[in-house]
């Protein structure tokens, strides 16, 4: 009889530690990545550049090849924290052929809707233009052409989860590779 009582505490022994491991992952994932006190800080280009770890909770899953410097984009401003990279290589940044890509996560309370981007409170990157909603790597993301600040390219974002923006801005080489790239963002 005691033999049953302990075969059956083993069988539900698993189970029950399961179901207490799902929950203390889940609390312990940020619900948006944010930048260090020493990122924010952080003023000098890295080169090389980092890799797809460069933000800290993000993995950019497909980084293209070519870029010779990288740098920390982050701020904080209006209840919002943006925090992103910037890959580029030597070229100057007028020339077409310039290859770039800022991989960018926006810590916005508010953000819940797609539509909501053409109005974030952004410093740099915003959705002013003529916007289109596409599917692209999987994901239905605000797109539009890089306008002159941003470089030649496609910007696009999506709201990830509820409070938390990513957007991908890829320079005109690197326009083809884009649905790779955001499929393969992971937070």
């Amino acid at each position: 009889m005691r033999t049953d009582r302990v075969l059956a505490a083993l069988a539900v022994a698993p189970v029950a530690a399961a179901l207490v491991a799902v929950p203390a992952q889940a609390a312990a994932r940020p619900s948006c990545p944010v930048p260090s006190k020493a990122e924010l800080e952080r003023t000098e280009s890295d080169q090389p550049p980092r890799g797809r770890k460069a933000i800290k909770g993000i993995l950019v899953g497909h980084l293209p090849k070519g870029f010779a410097y990288g740098r920390v984009v982050a701020s904080r401003h209006d209840g919002l924290t943006e925090y992103g990279y910037q890959w580029s290589d030597d070229r100057d940044d007028v020339d077409r052929a310039h290859r770039s890509l800022w991989v960018r996560v926006v810590c916005w309370p508010q953000a819940r809707r797609l539509g909501q981007l053409k109005h974030a409170p952004l410093e740099l990157g915003t959705f002013s233009g003529e916007t289109t909603t596409v599917k692209i790597g999987g994901r239905r993301v605000l797109t539009q052409e890089g306008d002159g600040a941003l470089g030649h390219g496609r910007y696009a974002g999506w709201v990830e989860r509820k409070g938390v923006v990513v957007t991908v801005m890829a320079g005109e080489p690197l326009v083809p590779e884009l649905a790779r790239i955001i499929k393969g963002i992971r937070l």
